[in-house]
């Protein structure tokens, strides 16, 4: 165990009502004690906090943990300040200077509760996304992980995958006698259903990091049909540039929002059209990319106009400038807001529609780990259907398999992972 202990600015930096400073490791009631008086353990007082001169810094709310109560796992004292700047950087000083304490780096006190057992490694991926959730839908994603949901499923597939291998070792310890029943019937049941739920999991990740990362939805068509002008009423601000002059738009302009607690990020591009215009003729291209690579596309058009561009099955085709030229699909009126509601709607929709196949691995580090141990399991499974004339080798697959899972949760091999996932949390986390 670590035996520095640590020291940070829990909260935001600045003015506030409340500050908070957290301390954790060995000497934390020590520390705290030479400026407050005693500290209570797993409990709360209201302590002047005093300097090395004796002047009151600062009266606070003080809270104790023990280290088997504690977030790091270890002996941790918050004091919970003023929050003026100037109470900050004097408590800080204090302890600074108290013997065996140093200024926590970024994500330390997470590490240490890592390190501790207190959270596993997709824990801590999902505490990082809990701290920068902007909608409901991330909060939730987040906090699935946080409960340790992921770690409760890796820890069932490995169990199952224990008794697998077990089962299979039983038949190279007994070689030289009949083994009274045969262990592959169950070894195979137990391999098809851990398979079947690691798909599953695999399969949803790339839905888990567009709700995290946020869905794109690309608004094209021809010029001067609306585009900007829906850009602008969905943000709620003048995000783009409208003109009656066609062309208008050059570059891809993006507008970041919540949509029904989904993260969505709106792309105005560049009117469809031949042009001999060089610079007209880079948005285009631009638009044609990003319009290709977006999750969902609204294709705005007039009357008798076909959509430019390959279009998916459930991307959403509507009619341009309604209170001018009605049309029976669905229209819009950027102008007056006619029909926005209803494609708001929509939109909602057909995103929600994709989330339903999310499950709880939510990075591309889980998905990676996932599709190693399923290779593992299926080399595991052609060796039995072959006849397991070699049960060595399946015992060796599905150990193999059993590591891929430990790495999902950090078990082995993610030394080099964490100082890159501890860098993305801030000094007090």
């Amino acid at each position: 165990m670590t035996m520095n202990t640590i020291f940070a600015l829990a909260t935001a930096a600045g003015k506030a009502g409340v500050a908070i400073i957290r301390i954790s490791g060995p000497e934390a009631f020590a520390a705290v004690g030479a400026l407050c008086g005693m500290v209570p353990v797993n409990g709360r007082a209201l302590r002047k906090v005093r300097g090395r001169d004796g002047s009151v810094i600062d009266e606070a709310l003080v809270l104790g943990f023990g280290g088997g109560q504690s977030f790091t796992g270890e002996d941790v004292v918050e004091l919970h300040l003023h929050g003026s700047p100037a109470v900050q950087r004097s408590v800080l000083a204090e302890l600074a200077v108290q013997p065996g304490l140093r200024q926590a780096e970024a994500g330390e006190f997470t590490r240490r509760a890592l390190e501790n057992g207190r959270l596993d490694l997709a824990q801590v991926e999902g505490l990082a996304d809990l701290i920068d959730a902007e909608t409901e839908a991330q909060r939730r994603q987040a906090m699935r992980v946080l409960s340790g949901a992921l770690g409760e499923k890796a820890e069932g597939w490995r169990r199952d995958l224990i008794r697998a291998a077990a089962l299979v070792e039983a038949t190279i310890d007994f070689a030289d006698e009949d083994v009274p029943v045969d262990v592959y019937p169950e070894v195979t049941e137990l391999l098809g259903r851990v398979s079947a739920e690691m798909q599953r999991e695999a399969e949803g990740v790339k839905i888990a990091e567009r709700i995290r990362d946020g869905f794109e939805v690309a608004i094209v068509g021809a010029p001067n049909v609306g585009k900007s002008t829906l850009l602008n009423r969905l943000a709620g601000r003048e995000a783009a540039i409208t003109s009656e002059y066609a062309g208008t738009t050059r570059d891809v302009i993006e507008v970041r929002m919540d949509l029904g607690g989904l993260p969505v990020t709106l792309l105005d591009t560049a009117g469809l059209r031949d042009t001999e215009d060089f610079v007209e003729g880079i948005g285009i291209e631009r638009a044609r990319q990003r319009a290709a690579a977006a999750d969902l596309r609204i294709y705005m058009l007039l009357p008798n106009d076909e959509p430019d561009l390959d279009l998916e099955d459930d991307d959403i085709v509507v009619a341009a400038k309604s209170d001018t030229f009605p049309q029976e699909r669905l229209g819009i009126s950027s102008r007056t807001g006619e029909g926005v509601d209803a494609l708001v709607a929509l939109i909602q929709e057909r995103l929600e529609a994709r989330t339903q196949s999310v499950g709880i691995a939510m990075r591309e580090r889980h998905r990676e780990a996932l599709l190693r141990s399923l290779l593992y399991l299926q080399a595991a499974g052609a060796q039995i259907e072959a006849g397991a004339d070699m049960p060595d080798l399946v015992a060796e697959e599905l150990r193999s398999s059993i590591r891929a899972v430990d790495m999902l949760v950090g078990r082995v091999d993610v030394e080099d992972l964490l100082d890159e996932i501890f860098s993305s949390f801030c000094i007090g986390k």
